[in-house]
Order: structure tokens, then sequence, then C-alpha cells
């Protein structure tokens, strides 16, 4: 029996459910920032510390966040984010890491 297509806008990448979900919606948005934050430091030999907390913090975020996120959107922000704090992170330990120059 052939029946009528209906398009559903439900099938993009970015679809929510179209429920409210805050605490996914922060931890996104906190592995974003310090993902960021992170990655940007992470290119100036200095703030090594910066990148390095930055990049731990975003790192333990950003894993909490895809163990309880619900949509697409988030997971797929929250990895973006997992990336650049982890970049962010692994220079800033190469650039002297987490206590680099302020213990000994």
């Amino acid at each position: 029996m052939a029946q009528a297509m209906r398009p559903n806008p439900s099938t993009s990448l970015f679809s929510t459910d179209g429920k409210s979900h805050p605490l996914q919606d922060t931890l996104m948005v906190v592995t974003l920032a310090l993902g960021l934050l992170a990655l940007v430091t992470a290119f100036f030999h200095p703030l090594h510390l910066i990148s390095s907390w930055a990049g731990l913090v975003g790192i333990l975020t950003g894993a909490y966040g895809q163990f309880v996120s619900v949509t697409t959107r988030e997971r797929f922000l929250i990895i973006i984010g997992l990336g650049a704090s982890a970049v962010g992170f692994f220079l800033g330990m190469a650039h002297g890491g987490l206590f680099g120059g302020v213990i000994g």
C-alpha cells in the first residue's frame, strides 16, 4: 500500500528531543569554554599552567558530560570540547606540566 512520505525534521545531526537539559547544556558549554581556553593558551609557553589545568578540568568535565548526555547535539559539541581540552592539556604538559616552576 502506498503511503505519503512526510519530512521528518528530527533526523538532523543536531536534533533535540524537545526537552530542556540544563545540566547537560551547562556541561557542554563549560567543556567547550575550557577546551578553547586550554587550546589558545597552549600556544604560549609561559601559560602552560593555565593550559594544563584548564585542559585537565575540561577533560574531566567533558567525560562526565558524555556520560550523562542525552542528544546528539550535546555529544557532538562535547567531543569538540574534549578534543580541544586534550590538545591543550598535552601541550601544556609538554611545556612544563601542572606544577612546572611552582613547586621545586
